[in-house]
């Protein structure tokens, strides 16, 4: 009997047939596939659990702003500054800040050296003179009394002495008029925008500036340990003068360690204080600065206004030390998530009354297995300049595809 051959129209449906199912089975594939993309690039989330990072801020007092004047606070360590009608006013004998930067930064000065000398003149005891007829804070001279730079500084920062200014001035710049001129460009260059020089003293009602500003220019000039050395004493002794009182309120008293202080009848009370503060194991200084105090012998009313103001703000800091592996939270996938935490012991210090939240985490974008001791973050903190390396405290993987499926 002869065989059956299939004929050419059959065989090519069962080819067609066969076909189809092979695209069926891709395009299935390919569907379940591409439902499966998103969850096989999806990140690891993150729960914070520590309370003192979710509670920060929590227990904070208010500051104790002044009834009256203009009043800001500066802690640079701590990335805080916070003020209160800060509006320009004139600043008296706060001008001598400006007088010292720019005569350290024409003449520089070290610890331990005096700098260029000058002889006083019957120019200059006649300027004294004149100063104590119109009430203006001076210092006894003596025409041929010999100074240096470190007295005229001693002279100026401690008894605030107008002649001193003068003086310095000279020494510096040739003339008074050629100094404010450079008081006035270094104003600009370091972008004080509030504040402008008419004169080396602050005597002038046109010398002025906002209570910002002054902060910023405290900071500044406390940057030099000559500057520190000589704003905390609470005496300094002079070649004529002999021993003379500072004007600073409270310098010497617990953590206060200057700066400047001044008065007018047109400006009223004014004090840029720095107090001092443990951080870390550093010590940072806090800046306190009211204008426009009034009362008594207006420096008395400043004074306290801004001791006041500076113990406030240092109420609000928070302190906390953390230990290595000390748990910040969680990170993974659904119900598999391992705990991550410090990578080294840290003590960190933030203000209560910041803004914003202190904190702020940085996580890498983990898609795949996490291992043990892997850093997986940081941990930033206002005011602090090295971010903290927060790392896995275990191994944890992310469900395989067929678990996600299951």
């Amino acid at each position: 009997m002869a065989r059956t051959t299939p004929r050419p129209a059959a065989r090519r449906g069962l080819f067609i047939r066969f076909v189809a199912m092979l695209l069926g089975a891709a395009v299935a594939a390919g569907l379940v596939l591409s439902m499966q993309l998103p969850l096989m690039h999806h990140r690891a989330s993150v729960r914070v659990t520590l309370p003192s990072l979710v509670g920060a801020g929590a227990n904070s007092t208010p500051l104790a702003w002044p009834s009256i004047g203009g009043a800001a606070i500066d802690i640079p360590a701590l990335g805080v500054t916070q003020v209160w009608h800060n509006r320009v006013r004139p600043i008296a004998s706060l001008t001598k800040m400006m007088t010292t930067y720019v005569a350290l930064k024409r003449l520089p000065l070290g610890p331990g050296e005096t700098g260029p000398c000058l002889y006083v003149t019957s120019d200059d005891l006649a300027e004294y003179q004149y100063e104590q007829r119109v009430g203006q804070s001076s210092v006894p001279v003596a025409v041929g009394e010999r100074l240096c730079e470190i007295d005229l500084l001693n002279g100026l920062l401690v008894r605030s002495g107008g002649n001193y200014a003068l003086m310095l001035a000279t020494m510096v710049a040739g003339s008074p008029t050629a100094f404010v001129e450079m008081m006035n460009a270094e104003a600009v260059a370091l972008g004080l925008r509030s504040t402008h020089y008419d004169d080396v003293s602050g005597f002038s009602t046109l010398s002025v500036s906002d209570a910002l500003d002054q902060a910023r220019l405290a900071a500044l000039i406390m940057h030099s340990a000559l500057v520190r050395s000589i704003v905390r004493q609470v005496s300094v002794t002079l070649p004529v003068a002999g021993t003379v009182a500072s004007f600073t309120p409270f310098v010497g008293v617990g953590d206060v360690v200057g700066v400047k202080s001044g008065r007018t009848d047109a400006a009223g009370g004014c004090d840029v204080m720095a107090m001092t503060f443990r951080q870390g194991g550093y010590t940072r200084l806090a800046y306190a600065v009211v204008l426009g105090q009034r009362g008594g012998d207006l420096l008395g009313p400043a004074g306290n206004a801004a001791y006041a103001l500076a113990t406030s703000a240092l109420a609000n800091r928070v302190v906390a030390t953390y230990a290595r592996g000390d748990v910040v939270g969680r990170i993974g996938w659904a119900h598999r998530s391992v705990a991550f935490g410090f990578a080294h012991s840290a003590e960190v210090t933030w203000w209560a009354l910041h803004d914003s939240h202190p904190f702020t985490l940085h996580m890498r974008p983990l898609v795949s297995t996490i291992t043990r001791g892997e850093v997986v973050g940081w941990l930033s903190i206002a005011g602090l300049t090295r971010a903290l390396s927060l790392v896995a405290l275990g191994r944890v993987s992310p469900p395989s595809i067929w678990q996600r499926l299951l």
